[in-house]
């Protein structure tokens, strides 16, 4: 049987999503340990876009095989006893044998939130970003523009990225200010290693006003990294939602309520 799961989870205390030899406390690792013990045997799970360090999650979808029968209750209340504080599961769902989390998954949307203020937040230390200085979203969206569709996005993902293939296509890219924040929602078919972090990092150069809009487009085009922008830090993004074939039918979760200071919005 194979399975669908929803999850949530606090990154700041995670060395980020994927399981690690040296036993460092991830994501995944307590979510596998959490379910074995559900199924009384050894658990493992493939999600549809793994997340570093610091970096939080609000619908991460993972998928897993089992020959144990499980209420879907079960797999949710059970598998969130056993879980810490800062991860939970949310639903669970049999899905067809061609179902993959991320091979099926048609889109992938990230928010990043910079708290813009000159005084750096403490209360919020972990779960936004922060620039002191005053960053003009309106030129920052000038430069998201440049971004979107399909391009080679070497210079937007990190020196050790695997990916065979740098090409990804952004669907979406807008920036809001909303009072002190400022808040970039991104949403492409997949995601390069560190490619939100930096695409970030740019734009803030640019909305600070040390470099032209233009310039987006002239960093996307030299296709090397060591060309690009400052990295963003991790804290201030979140893996928002997935999204699949209506076919598998997937419950649909609100939220929006996990996310501030803007909703969502639409599928994109």
């Amino acid at each position: 049987m194979k399975i669908a799961l929803s999850i949530q989870y606090d990154g700041s205390q995670f060395c980020g999503w994927q399981r690690q030899k040296h036993g460092v406390r991830t994501v995944q690792q307590q979510l596998e340990k959490s379910l074995s013990k559900v199924a009384d045997s050894e658990i493992s799970v493939i999600c549809a876009g793994r997340t570093d360090t610091g970096v939080h999650g609000l619908a991460q979808i993972v998928h897993m095989e089992t020959p144990v029968q499980r209420d879907m209750k079960a797999w949710v209340y059970g598998g969130n006893r056993f879980l810490d504080y800062d991860i939970s599961i949310s639903w669970a769902k049999v899905v067809p044998e061609d179902f993959h989390a991320r091979f099926s998954a048609q889109a992938r949307r990230y928010r990043y939130v910079i708290c813009n203020t000159p005084i750096r937040p403490a209360a919020m230390r972990q779960y936004v970003s922060w620039n002191y200085r005053p960053l003009d979203a309106e030129a920052m969206q000038e430069a998201a523009d440049h971004l979107l569709g399909e391009h080679d996005f070497s210079s937007y993902r990190a020196a050790g990225c695997q990916a065979k293939s740098a090409n990804r296509n952004i669907r979406s890219l807008t920036v809001r200010r909303f009072g002190s924040m400022v808040v970039v929602d991104v949403c492409a078919n997949a995601f390069l290693q560190h490619m939100v972090r930096n695409i970030v990092g740019v734009l803030m150069k640019i909305g600070a006003g040390e470099r032209a809009p233009v310039w987006a487009k002239e960093v996307l085009e030299f296709r090397d990294r060591t060309k690009g922008g400052v990295t963003a830090p991790p804290y201030g993004l979140y893996f928002v939602a997935v999204e699949y074939p209506d076919e598998y039918k997937l419950p649909e979760q609100d939220i929006d309520d996990f996310l501030f200071p803007l909703p969502l919005g639409a599928r994109c």
